[in-house]
């Protein structure tokens, strides 16, 4: 009687045909499953549809999308997680003496009978999606972590690392080892702690009596604990059987992946070891895929050099480049970039070491050096393949320079990036390939410069007046900090006493023109070029940075850390 009358709404409200229920009726009575269940698998109709026919059916109302931010967080401080998970339900706020949760199934009364016992009131329930309550439950379960309110987020367990580390005791057997309970919790506990702070990497460091592991915080590292030494070899091996490496084999690097996931965020961790005088080092890079690729303005870009880059990345045909060292966060730009020209009247190919990002619509090749797979032979390869526009991960080698030069000439858009410290010294590089300068100066269109500085931390910055010293740093007045906010780092819970929180970029935008391209054909040296560039309007590093410190983004020894090498040419304005 519940299925025809489901049937029966369903005909009513949706584009089902009778062909199509008594199909799916048949694939109930086959399978053995709901009829929603069967209309869905044959694609006649949506979840959605189901749902909203449910709703009808039993007089309940339907919830097309949840706000995890609407989640009373009190009603789920006590509540288990994987029970949510388990019966797909969560209770969403209360109104007087009565609960409203949304469950994915309504017909199972013993979750509501549960529900109702547990919090001793009434219960109102609300059909949603098991997507849109899965996904809720990992947002609110992750909140109640972060106030401090519930030990327990996804699967990982947030104990205390040090308590964890004194459970360790002595084992003979090495496979046995990896198998124990509490070298099992300290990896996930790690992990756990690592991606809740937003660390970039976990190094795994032995010593002669004892191991350090620290996590990289924007582009920090910091001290998080110290293993017994005995335990090394435990939790060496745990980590190698989670990234599928060979655990007997000590002597050579090796290199994995590890796939997890944490509070509903989708975790890829590259896992790297070497051996080393005292044991092995393991150094785990974790890479948020859940992550959003942003848009140009976020990723810190002046308004100015941000118009300049939406002209260069629509060009037909031309290199772009970015510069930087490791870390700089030149292959986020790319992305970036790549995400911004993204459309269906572009043929978008890439050529990754590693693909880091999976980006819809666009074609990512890995490079594998096993088979010889390198960034000349795919690139080479992919110029058969029609592309509009290319990204190579690095330019490392004189073919690789070559071909890409090639691709411009020939009208195909070209991204890479290449490891100098400021935008005119790449030029130079190009040339010290092997490159012809005739080719540079024809084909490369733009160069940006760029470093990674912290942002500080809301909660505890402090406002101050900079010193006669640093103003004559910052090639600033003390009038032109009239109405500036400049901040100094304090350090507070928040921050893990750090005075920091999140990172932002610094740019120099070397535009190719006329005179440039003169200088490259005379063979003259980066200097003269950055002298060139200065002088008719770029701004360097230092000072796209220290006009970062005047609108109280960072601070000044921020600025002065990444940009050491470098001399303010000229005065900030105001």
């Amino acid at each position: 009687m519940e299925d025809r009358s489901l049937g029966a709404i369903l005909l009513e409200n949706t584009s089902l045909t009778q062909e199509q229920l008594d199909a799916g009726l048949a694939l109930q009575k086959d399978k053995g499953i709901r009829l929603g269940e069967a209309l869905v698998q044959l694609k006649y109709l949506r979840m959605e549809d189901i749902l909203k026919a449910i709703s009808i059916q039993v007089g309940i109302p339907y919830l097309n999308k949840i706000d995890p931010d609407e989640v009373q967080l009190e009603l789920i401080g006590n509540l288990s997680i994987n029970y949510a998970k388990r019966n797909e339900v969560i209770p969403l706020r209360k109104e007087g003496d009565v609960i409203s949760v949304a469950v994915a199934n309504p017909f199972d009364h013993c979750i509501l009978d549960d529900l109702r016992l547990f919090y001793g009131t009434r219960i109102r329930p609300q059909i949603a999606s098991s997507y849109e309550i899965i996904s809720s439950i990992n947002i609110a379960y992750n909140k109640v972590s972060e106030v401090g309110q519930d030990k327990m987020v996804g699967e990982l367990e947030t104990e205390n690392l040090d308590s964890i580390g004194q459970e360790l005791e002595e084992v003979q057997d090495l496979l046995e080892s990896a198998d124990e309970a509490p070298i099992i919790r300290l990896v996930n506990s790690l992990l756990f702690r690592a991606v809740k702070q937003k660390a970039s990497d976990i190094h795994i460091e032995p010593f002669d009596k004892d191991m350090i592991v620290r996590f990289r915080i924007d582009g920090i590292l910091y001290d998080i604990m110290h293993p017994p030494k005995k335990a090394q070899s435990a939790i060496t091996s745990r980590v190698k059987v989670m990234a599928d490496l060979n655990i007997a084999e000590k002597r050579l690097p090796q290199d994995g992946r590890i796939r997890i996931k944490i509070a509903g965020k989708d975790i890829d961790i590259r896992v790297s070891t070497i051996p080393t005088s005292h044991g092995e080092s393991v150094v785990m890079r974790l890479l948020d895929k859940s992550q959003v690729i942003k848009d140009m303005a976020s990723i810190g870009l002046a308004s100015r050099i941000e118009e300049q880059m939406k002209e260069l990345i629509h060009r037909s045909h031309g290199i772009l480049l970015v510069t930087g060292p490791t870390g700089s966060g030149k292959t986020t730009t790319l992305y970036t970039a790549l995400s911004q020209i993204n459309s269906v009247d572009r043929k978008i190919i890439t050529v990754e070491d590693p693909v880091e990002y999976q980006l819809s619509g666009i074609n990512q090749i890995p490079v594998n050096p096993k088979i010889e797979l390198s960034f000349a032979t795919g690139l080479r390869a992919i110029l058969r393949q029609d592309p509009d526009v290319v990204m190579v991960g690095e330019i490392r080698d004189h073919e690789t320079a070559e071909i890409a030069i090639q691709a411009a000439l020939t009208g195909h858009l070209v991204f890479s990036t290449l490891h100098t410290n400021d935008a005119a010294s790449s030029i130079t590089r190009l040339l010290d390939m092997g490159i012809e300068p005739f080719l540079v100066s024809s084909s490369v269109i733009g160069i940006m410069a760029q470093r990674l500085v912290r942002t500080v931390c809301r909660n505890c910055a402090q406002k101050y007046v900079p010193s006669e010293a640093e103003l004559q740093q910052m090639k600033v007045t003390l009038e032109a900090l009239k109405g500036r906010k400049i901040y100094k780092a304090v350090g507070c819970q928040t921050c893990v006493q750090t005075g920091y929180a999140g990172r932002t970029g610094i740019h120099e935008l070397l535009l190719m023109n006329d005179n440039i391209r003169a200088l490259i054909m005379q063979g003259v040296d980066a200097s003269t070029i950055k002298r060139q560039v200065t002088q008719g309007g770029m701004k360097t590093l230092r000072e796209d940075g220290v006009q970062k410190v005047l609108m109280g983004i960072t601070t000044l020894e921020e600025i002065f850390r990444v940009t050491q090498d470098e001399v303010v040419t000229e005065t900030v304005a105001a």
